[in-house]
């Protein structure tokens, strides 16, 4: 090629592909390829959007300081230890930035976010996958995997798309066997669905340890994907490091307002909580009732796997469900060509996935 030349891993990179939000044809299509929560944001949020409308013309505050401030009143964090960012990803690359460089390797689960390994090519490191034992993480298998240029270890828990967790004593056992030079960030992007007692969102190791970061989002819960609005909690050296390397104004005005009012609203995240769990029990219990595999989720999300033959596998029932204005989401660049994920949306959207997959399976 002649011009300019990227840096050596940039086309390595597969660019990301969201989930779909059109169907040609459909004008209201059932969207659950996205994980987003089905009721919308807070009506405070929203509002608090709307007022922001009026100071257009000014500069965010950089440092977010009542978005932080309201985060760690909600959470009993110090404020210094909390970074804002537009989006987790944000958060996600800036640490990759800021650790590894060429020659450095960045170690995930094999199912884990497609982000993971992006990051890592997007600076020139590695990405190393460990595989995982009956889709969850493996940390025997992760811990074989750390080599002398390992320097950041990224975690899903919950993961995303498989919706398996690690418990607390898992994650303890991984940080405790990494190097004090290893970076552990944990990505609880949807930590406030789990209902499981010995689940561990990070935030306790962060309390213990210096070199563990846990990152949150406002995408998924709180219903503000739009407004790219992530956290993170770490050590106040790593949050310095992170405030270096963010842009001046990473975060809108009215991302920040809408946080700190969503953040208010614990009743609208409350009640996404309980329809989540009623709704996915119920999801899963009817998809393994038609035969399909159905490990179990703690996420917003129900990993569904297929059959191989080619008249009812996965891209055969993504193709159907699509002709039924029913968006999923399909797996094969998380290393899972034979599973859809498929989010869980308001009850009458989940009836009607189930009646078209009975439908899909008796054609």
């Amino acid at each position: 090629m002649s011009g300019p030349r990227p840096r050596p891993g940039i086309m390595d990179i597969s660019p990301y592909v969201g989930g779909r939000a059109k169907l040609e044809g459909e004008s209201n299509p059932i969207r659950l390829a996205s994980n987003e929560n089905p009721f919308g944001a807070s009506p405070k949020a929203m509002e608090a959007f709307r007022q922001a409308a009026s100071h257009l013309n000014r500069y965010p505050d950089g440092g977010s300081t009542a978005l932080t401030q309201a985060i760690a009143r909600q959470f009993a964090f110090d404020p210094q230890q909390i970074v804002c960012g537009n989006g987790s990803d944000e958060l996600i690359g800036n640490l990759v930035r800021a650790y590894a460089g060429p020659g450095d390797e960045v170690l995930y689960s094999a199912h884990g976010f497609l982000m993971y390994p992006i990051a890592a090519r997007s600076v020139g490191a590695l990405p190393v996958a460990a595989p995982e034992t009956n889709l969850t993480t493996d940390i025997a298998a992760l811990l074989a995997h750390v080599s002398d240029r390992t320097r950041l270890v990224f975690i899903a828990n919950p993961n995303n798309p498989t919706g398996s967790f690690l418990k607390r004593a898992d994650l303890l056992r991984l940080r405790e066997a990494l190097p004090e030079q290893i970076l552990l960030v944990i990505d609880a992007a949807y930590a406030e669905y789990v209902a499981e007692e010995d689940y561990e969102d990070g935030a306790w190791l962060v309390s213990r340890f210096d070199n563990v970061v846990m990152t949150r989002t406002f995408s998924k819960i709180y219903g503000l994907a739009a407004l790219r609005l992530g956290w993170a909690y770490c050590s106040a050296p790593v949050a310095d490091v992170l405030h270096r390397l963010r842009m001046p104004f990473n975060v809108n005005l009215p991302a920040q307002a809408a946080g700190v009012a969503a953040l208010e609203d614990q009743d609208h995240v409350i009640r996404a909580r309980q329809h989540n769990t009623v709704c996915l029990k119920r999801f899963r219990e009817g998809v393994c009732a038609l035969g399909l595999e159905a490990p179990k989720s703690v996420g917003n999300f129900q990993l569904v796997q297929f059959p191989s033959q080619e008249t009812h596998n996965a891209a055969a029932a993504y193709s159907y469900l699509s002709y039924k204005g029913i968006i999923t989401r399909g797996m094969s660049g998380y290393g899972l060509p034979e599973s859809l994920r498929i989010s869980i949306g308001r009850e009458e959207d989940m009836e009607t996935v189930l009646q078209a997959l009975t439908s899909f399976l008796r054609d």
